[in-house]
């Protein structure tokens, strides 16, 4: 009979993906929100606050991708370095490669007989991806994706950064940066909540520790905008 038990667990490449979202959309929210109520606190005018935080989003959206491409591109190349290794080692020296494979499942509380007759099937059934998957934790057809992680970082990172924009340009003056505020901080609870629920880390924790970097952010870059504006106003 089949066992089903539902998974949390995501592959490498999707893991990445959302890593890569939700880090990208917490950089959109705070970098944005900073920005345009730091140029809040400089001049009211709405049009200096829209360039300047469409700017701030295309810019940041595109080192974000760029970011995240290189890193994920480094991490596969890693991965492929290890992969090569490891076909050579089994080319070169399959007798010790099999014993290496046996001992990694003796680690793992298997009896000697047993961990032989595994390593023996999984060896002759694919030998690279035994090894990969017991030794490196790495599964051959399934390396990490530095595009998906590139797009994934792109798109967040727009999309957090639209939250602050659209409600520092819908907002009366008056209550342009209060309204800016709270919306950072509503859409950072969020990407809180998120990341912690992926990671597996306490959620409440993760919270309040974006909300207080978010709001540290804003309110340097409001001081900074409110000190040059008086200074060249």
């Amino acid at each position: 009979m089949a066992h089903h038990e539902p998974h949390d667990e995501v592959t490498g490449d999707r893991m990445n993906w959302l890593r890569a979202g939700v880090l990208g959309a917490n950089d959109g929210i705070v970098s944005t929100a900073s920005l345009v109520v730091g140029v809040a606190g400089a001049t009211t005018d709405r049009a200096q606050i829209l360039i300047a935080g469409l700017a701030g989003l295309f810019a940041g959206a595109m080192s974000m991708a760029s970011g995240e491409y290189v890193s994920v591109s480094s991490q596969r190349d890693a991965e492929r370095a290890l992969l090569a290794k490891e076909r050579q080692e089994l080319k070169d020296m399959p007798d010790e490669e099999l014993e290496e494979l046996k001992e990694i499942y003796e680690g793992k509380g298997l009896d000697e007989d047993t961990a032989q007759e595994v390593a023996k099937q999984l060896t002759k059934h694919d030998a690279l991806a035994a090894h990969a998957e017991a030794e490196l934790h790495i599964d051959p057809d399934e390396l990490t994706n530095p595009w998906g992680a590139a797009i994934a970082s792109f798109i967040s990172f727009t999309i957090g950064a639209l939250l602050p924009l659209a409600a520092i340009a819908l907002t009366p003056t008056s209550a342009r940066v209060p309204v800016t505020v709270a919306t950072a901080i509503l859409t950072l609870a969020l990407t809180g909540f998120i990341s912690a629920k992926l990671s597996g880390a306490d959620r409440q924790r993760a919270i309040i520790r974006n909300i207080a970097g978010g709001l540290i952010a804003m309110g340097v870059t409001y001081a900074i905008g409110s000190l040059v504006g008086q200074s060249i106003g």
